[in-house]
C-alpha cells in the first residue's frame, strides 16, 4: 500500500513505524503537518491509499479525513482522550496503560478504533523512555494490526458509543504546569520524581530556582544527601542534587523560561545551563564500581562484573555525548579493560545507546567551531579505544535506538546486539555533516561498500530486523525493554564460558593487525577529520543552521536541507 505518514515531528515512534512499514514492503512518506495547503498538495502529488498519524499534535482537516481513512496513534487505552495521555499516567503512577488506533473525525480522539494494544509503565522509568520503550512497542503491535485490518478489507472499526462499547470515556485536559509544579517543602521525593518524569523530555517542570524560572528536566532518587528543602546540594556528571521534603533528586539538565523578546533556549546540561549562577556546592562524584549491600547510587556512567564478563553501561540525556561525556566514558572504559574479564559489554541500558556528538552543548559554546572540534576529536579516541581492544571480546548491547555516531561507536564492537523495536540511523547527512567515528572503516566492514553508500546517502531509518538482515547488527533479540539488560547479560555469560572463546580473541588480534597493515586506523580518522574541520570552520556550511535548528526544535532551513539532499 501507499501510506502518507502526517506528523507533527518525524520522532522515534514515526521512524520505527516508518521502518516497519517499509520492511513489509509498504510505500512510505513523510509529510510534517503545519501547512493545510502543502498537505493537500502532498496528498495529490502522492496519491495515498491511508493516511497515518503516528504522531500528530494538531487536528486534520476535515477536507482530508472526510476524503481519506486517517488513522490516529493515540498514546493511552480506548476511550482515553485529551494531549496529556501519558504524562497524566506517569505523575498519576499508573501501572498498566496501552496504545488506541482510531480514525480521525471531527471530535479530537473520538472515531471508531481500528486496533489496541495494552502495555506495562514500569515504576521509575520516565516518560520519553516508556514512549521509546513499552508505549511504542504496543503502539507498533497496533498500527501493524490496523494497517493489515484496512489492506485486507471488510473490517469494521468500533464505534466509542452504542451497544457494542464497554470502555469509559476518560478525557484528560492538557496538563498545564501548575498541575506539574513541585512544592519542595512539603512534596515527598516520590512525588517530586514522578513530576519530574512526567516532563522529563517535554516539556520540563516549570520550577523558580537561583533567582531565575527553569524548567527541570529529568529526575533520579537520591539515597543520602539530605538539606534544607528546594536547596542545591551538589552537582555530580552535569546534574545538580536539590534537596525535597524527605531527601533529595539529581535533576541532569535544566532549560532557562524563554522572556519575553528574548532569545530562544534549549536544554543543556544543569551545571553548564547555571553556569556563574551555581553556587558553590561540592562535586559528589559516585563510584564506578558501586559497593554491595549500599542503596545504588545515581551516575550516568558504572560498571559491574559477573564472573568473566564485564559490563560499563552509560545512559547520557536523549542519547547526546559532549565532550565530557565521552571523556569520562573512555576512562571508564580503560578503567575496565584493567579488569580481569574476557567479554565486556558496551551499553546494556533500556533506552537510547547513543546519538552522538551533543549538538546543544556545542549550540551553547562561545566558539561552536572549537567545541565541534572537541567533542568529535573525544568521541573518536573513544572509538579508536574500542576498535584497538585486542584481549577480550566486545559486545555492543543497544536496548534502545542509535544513531550517527552512537551507531559507529557500536560497530566498534566485536558483536552488537540489538533489542528488537531498536532504530538505528546510520547516517550524518540530514545533520550536514560528513561524519568521524572511523565510520569510513567499520561501516563497509560491516555491509559492504555498496550498502554502507545506500545507507548514509539515503539516510533513511532501519529497523532492528533490517539491521540483521544486513549485517549492521548479529543479533536481535525479541524482548521486553526490561528485559534487555538481564537478557543480554546471560547471552555475555554464554559467550565468555564458550570453549572458543580464546580462539576467536586471538582471531580478533590477527584480523585487527592485518587491517592496520593494509591501511592503519589513523589514516580513516584522518580523512574523515579533514572534511570535518571544514565543515566545522566554515559559518555558511549547513551544519551550523542545520544545528541551530534542531537544538531550538525548529524546521530545517529550507537550503541548508537542500544542500544536504543533494538538491540544488
Amino acid at each position: 500500500m501507499r501510506i502518507l505518514f502526517l506528523v507533527s515531528a518525524f520522532n522515534s515512534l514515526s521512524q520505527r513505524l516508518h521502518a516497519e512499514l517499509r520492511d513489509l514492503r509498504h510505500t512510505v512518506e513523510v509529510h510534517v503537518a503545519g501547512d493545510e495547503g502543502a498537505l493537500r498538495a502532498a496528498l495529490d502529488r502522492f496519491g495515498p491509499d491511508l493516511v497515518l498519524a503516528p504522531m500528530l499534535k494538531s487536528a486534520v482537516p476535515e477536507d482530508v479525513w472526510s476524503a481519506y481513512t486517517c488513522l490516529i496513534v493515540h498514546p493511552g487505552p480506548p476511550g482515553d482522550r485529551g494531549p496529556s495521555s501519558l504524562d497524566r499516567a506517569v505523575q498519576d503512577g499508573v501501572a498498566e496503560w496501552g496504545v488506541t488506533v482510531l480514525q480521525a473525525e471531527r471530535e479530537m480522539d473520538a472515531g471508531p478504533v481500528w486496533a489496541s494494544a495494552s502495555c506495562p509503565l514500569p515504576p521509575g522509568c520516565a516518560k520519553s523512555d516508556l514512549y521509546r520503550g513499552e508505549v511504542a512497542d504496543a503502539a507498533v503491535a497496533a498500527a501493524l494490526l490496523a494497517v493489515e485490518r484496512f489492506a485486507a478489507g471488510g473490517y469494521r472499526p468500533q464505534p466509542q458509543h452504542g451497544p457494542g462499547w464497554r470502555e469509559p470515556i476518560r478525557t484528560r485536559p492538557y496538563l498545564r504546569q501548575e498541575q506539574r509544579r513541585i512544592d519542595w517543602s512539603a512534596d515527598p521525593t516520590e512525588a517530586v520524581l514522578r513530576r519530574l518524569r512526567a516532563a522529563d523530555s517535554q516539556p520540563g517542570v516549570l520550577d523558580e530556582l537561583l533567582g531565575a524560572e527553569w524548567y527541570l528536566h529529568g529526575g533520579h532518587p537520591e539515597p543520602e544527601l539530605r538539606g534544607r528543602p528546594g536547596a542545591l546540594l551538589a552537582t555530580r556528571s552535569g546534574a545538580v542534587c536539590r534537596a525535597t521534603a524527605d531527601g533529595a533528586v539529581w535533576i541532569p539538565e535544566l532549560r532557562r523560561r524563554r522572556t519575553p523578546g528574548g532569545p530562544e533556549t534549549f536544554k543543556l546540561p544543569a551545571v553548564t545551563a547555571l553556569g556563574a549562577l551555581l553556587p558553590r556546592v561540592p562535586e559528589v562524584l559516585a563510584p564506578l564500581m558501586g559497593a554491595e549491600g549500599r542503596a545504588p547510587a545515581w551516575t550516568d556512567i558504572g560498571y559491574r562484573e559477573e564472573g568473566p564478563v564485564g559490563f560499563l553501561r552509560f545512559s547520557f540525556p536523549g542519547g547526546a555525548m559532549s565532550t565530557d561525556h565521552c571523556r569520562r566514558l573512555l576512562d571508564a572504559y580503560r578503567f575496565a579493560l584493567g579488569r580481569p574479564t574476557s567479554v565486556l559489554v558496551l551499553g546494556g541500558g533500556r533506552d537510547f545507546f547513543s546519538n552522538g556528538i551533543h549538538l546543544n552543548v556545542i549550540e551553547a559554546a562561545a566558539d561552536l567551531a572549537r567545541e565541534s572540534w572537541a567533542n568529535i576529536t573525544a568521541i573518536d579516541d573513544l572509538v579508536a579505544e574500542v576498535l584497538t581492544t585486542t584481549d577480550r571480546l566486545v559486545v555492543a548491547a543497544l536496548g534502545g535506538n542509535a544513531a550517527a555516531g552512537g551507531v559507529m561507536l557500536a560497530l566498534a564492537a566485536d558483536e552488537v546486539w540489538c533489542r528488537q523495536g531498536a532504530v538505528l540511523n546510520p547516517h550524518y547527512r540530514l545533520m550536514g555533516l560528513y561524519g568521524s567515528e572511523y565510520w569510513t572503516y567499520s561501516l563497509p566492514r560491516r555491509v559492504g561498500a555498496a550498502e554502507a553508500e545506500r545507507l548514509t546517502e539515503r539516510a533513511q531509518p532501519v529497523s532492528a530486523e533490517a539491521a540483521h538482515r544486513i549485517g549492521l547488527v548479529d543479533r536481535v533479540l525479541a524482548c521486553a525493554p526490561a528485559d534487555f539488560g538481564p537478557t543480554a547479560a546471560h547471552l555475555a555469560g554464554l559467550l565468555a564460558a564458550s570453549p572458543t572463546v580464546q580462539d576467536r580473541i586471538a582471531a580478533k588480534k590477527a584480523a585487527r593487525d592485518a587491517d592496520e597493515r593494509a591501511r592503519p586506523l589513523a589514516a580513516y580518522r584522518e580523512e574523515e577529520l579533514a572534511v570535518m574541520r571544514r565543515q566545522f570552520r566554515d559559518p555558511a556550511a549547513p551544519y551550523h543552521a542545520l544545528r541551530a535548528a534542531f537544538v531550538r526544535k525548529r524546521p530545517a532551513p529550507a537550503g541548508a536541507a537542500a544542500l544536504c539532499s543533494g538538491e540544488h
